[in-house]
């Protein structure tokens, strides 16, 4: 799998997730590489709109320059449950930067 930080690299990362999903892989087992993967989405959104991440109590979020907060550590567990998407999540967090 190729990662370049792209938004487009982000339609990878949601197919592993759906891949490892199919496998019937338990939660616990994928925990920290759904977190990975979520941080990876993360850095994309800061590098795309210049946002900045922000940590509190153990948490982290993407703060973009409008001062919305996201949480893509956590949307990369809701695409486990397949209720998210990393790169619909980047999409939305980006949106108006491409103006």
């Amino acid at each position: 799998m190729r990662l370049d930080y792209s938004a487009r690299s982000l339609w990878s990362v949601d197919r592993m997730i759906e891949d490892i999903r199919s496998e019937s892989a338990p939660y616990a087992a994928v925990e920290l590489v759904l977190r990975g993967f979520g941080a990876y989405a993360g850095e994309v959104i800061v590098r795309q709109a210049g946002g900045e991440w922000w940590a509190s109590g153990g948490d982290h979020w993407v703060r973009t320059p409008d001062g919305r907060l996201w949480d893509p550590i956590d949307e990369a567990r809701r695409c486990y449950t397949q209720d998210g998407s990393l790169r619909l999540l980047c999409r939305d967090a980006t949106a108006g930067v491409r103006g």
